[in-house]
């Protein structure tokens, strides 16, 4: 597979044909590697998770995370309503949670296209799928900006924010890679950052890491079994 090209403030991707996990170049290699590659450290640990939900009947196309110890708590501000949201905010509802930026100009705007066609494939199960977009750079992902963003893809997808302690602190929780990268002359930034989204169960439990190359079809797939349950 051949790699975009690269432009100033675009993150150079290419992808593992081993494992079809989209990654930076050397230097940024860590910005796009699945939270549960960076964190979990080893197939022994996956197999175990992957055993937690074939007990109870579910096999899924998607990382399996079930029994995760990690993802269990999320504090932030929907910059819709101004309320406070965590993880029981959600509950009976199935949550597809990503972690980006406004300015990301490629990663981003891609993962809300496919997350805006896998609601739309689940037909009337759509309305039990919340998605949820979490902005690493507070900074300019202003209570005005952010939102307008997120619901340009579609008016249904949830914006969160927090300062950047709260986004640290979430990022940690949910083991979420960031890191400004400035510009040649300094004047302004991108950021290296996870590419992977997550699953939340309606019990609120982490569930599932979706790869950034992971096909709409096998995503909706393991959405309905996770709705049906």
């Amino acid at each position: 597979m051949k790699s975009p090209e690269s432009s100033p403030g675009r993150l150079p991707l290419s992808v593992d044909h081993a494992s079809g996990t989209p990654h930076l170049s050397r230097r940024r290699v860590l910005s796009s590697v699945p939270a549960a590659a960076l964190w979990l450290g080893g197939g022994a640990l996956m197999g175990s998770l992957a055993a937690c939900s074939k007990e109870k009947g579910m096999t899924f196309k998607s990382t399996d995370l079930g029994g995760a110890d990690y993802g269990n708590e999320l504090s932030l501000t929907d910059v819709s309503t101004g309320k406070p949201v965590t993880l029981a905010s959600f509950k009976d509802h199935v949550v597809l949670l990503f972690f980006g930026f406004t300015q990301c100009p490629d990663i981003c705007p891609t993962t809300l296209l496919k997350a805006k066609e896998i609601r739309d494939a689940l037909g009337p199960d759509g309305k039990r799928l919340d998605v949820v977009f979490v902005t690493l750079d507070p900074e300019r992902d202003t209570a005005e900006v952010l939102p307008a963003y997120v619901h340009s893809f579609d008016p249904s997808f949830i914006a969160l924010r927090g300062d950047m302690a709260a986004t640290k602190k979430v990022a940690r929780e949910f083991r979420v890679f960031f890191q400004k990268v400035p510009n040649q002359d300094g004047s302004s930034y991108t950021l290296d950052h996870t590419a992977a989204s997550y699953v939340i169960d309606k019990t609120g439990k982490l569930r599932l890491l979706v790869r950034y190359t992971d096909p709409v079809d096998n995503v909706v797939s393991d959405l309905k079994q996770l709705l049906a349950a």
